[in-house]
């Protein structure tokens, strides 16, 4: 039986398009013929099937084992029938392969050769994307919205590929407008049966840290370090960062000249405020950087607790310190680690004049006594 020169065509033009070996069309389209014969003869039968190649022949033989008396027609032949076809060097026991050239089989296995390669270039796209995007995770990736209604929003990665945006991982508020085109964080890459499962993220810290890698050449070249990021997706977030070189600061490096380094940023992220602030290794110091823009007087810890603290701020400055609806507080402690139990701090006056002759009065007052 032959598949024909035009199959052998199509096959080295799918190898060389789609970056398929002949041998795995091959085997796949062998073991797919096994099955479509069976189905084809109704029986269980015992069959090898060779497609060669080069020329598209294909062979297809039963094997059975020679006996006495047959019992599984499927499997077993008689000595006398095997001897009447002509193979005569045998006895029983020994295994024979018996070719097969069914009438009306050439159109089912051209049918089944088609649906095989159809679907051996599904399984080997799937397994390019999938390999292409699971080096990717952690890394930031640029698409485009192209569909966005029913709480479905789906991104384009190139051509062939789209990511999943779930809710979750959404900034809260912001619109995702078809054709826009975004960065984001590419959070998970899953095999399923119907391909990779390619899952994206706009909230997740590393899509910060993966902007102020792309804006800011010091982190690139490991000048500076980020040591830790905590966020609110679409509002704010504290980056923590250590330069590697007295000559170079780091909290004006990241935000660059008139901060367009870190407005740049912001902007990418739907204008949430970005704090940049100075990691120390001394926790108080630390916490004290971590609630800028706030001016702390003073920062004591809670000794019958663990990293705990009590910080004291100005009247005037308590509701930068504590943030909107306790937002700069509730990220310092994140990015810090510690409890952290902010106090107004009462500033101290000078005595007045009452208070001196109130003081007399109460010294005259014993002394008589």
């Amino acid at each position: 039986m032959q598949f024909g020169r035009d199959f052998v065509r199509a096959l080295a033009q799918i190898t060389k398009e789609r970056g398929l070996s002949k041998e795995i069309i091959a085997s796949s389209l062998e073991a797919a013929l096994i099955s479509a014969y069976k189905k084809y003869q109704g029986g269980n039968q015992d069959v090898e099937v060779h497609i060669d190649t080069e020329s598209g022949d294909i062979s297809i033989c039963e094997i059975k084992r020679i006996v006495d008396e047959v019992v599984s027609p499927d499997t077993e032949i008689s000595l006398a029938d095997a001897q009447a076809k002509g193979i005569l060097d045998v006895e029983v026991g020994d295994i024979v392969r018996l070719e097969q050239n069914p009438e009306d089989f050439g159109r089912i296995a051209a049918q089944t050769a088609r649906q095989v390669i159809i679907q051996r270039l599904k399984d080997a796209e799937r397994q390019i994307i999938f390999e292409e995007f699971s080096d990717k995770v952690g890394d930031l990736v640029t698409g485009v919205v192209f569909k966005s209604e029913n709480d479905q929003v789906l991104i384009r990665l190139n051509e062939r590929t789209e990511a999943i945006l779930p809710r979750e991982e959404r900034i809260v508020g912001e619109s995702y407008i078809p054709t826009e085109r975004l960065k984001f964080y590419l959070l998970d890459v899953r095999q399923t049966t119907r391909g990779p499962r390619i899952v994206v993220s706009r909230t997740h810290p590393g899509l910060l840290r993966k902007l102020l890698e792309l804006e800011v050449p010091e982190i690139q070249e490991g000048v500076i370090e980020i040591k830790n990021i905590v966020r609110e997706a679409g509002t704010r977030a504290k980056v923590a960062v250590q330069s590697l070189d007295m000559n170079v600061d780091p909290v004006g490096a990241c935000v660059g000249t008139s901060g367009t380094r870190i407005k740049s940023i912001s902007q990418e992220l739907c204008g949430e405020k970005v704090d940049v602030i100075i990691w120390s290794t001394d926790p108080l110091q630390y916490i004290r950087n971590a609630l800028s823009p706030a001016k702390i007087v003073k920062i004591e810890p809670v000794l019958e607790q663990e990293k705990a603290v009590k910080v004291y701020a100005r009247p005037d400055q308590l509701s930068l310190a504590i943030g909107k609806a306790g937002q700069n507080v509730r990220l310092a402690a994140r990015l810090t680690g510690w409890k952290i139990d902010i106090n107004a701090l009462e500033p101290e006056r000078m005595p007045t004049l009452h208070d001196i002759f109130q003081d007399i009065d109460l010294l005259e007052e014993n002394g008589s006594e």
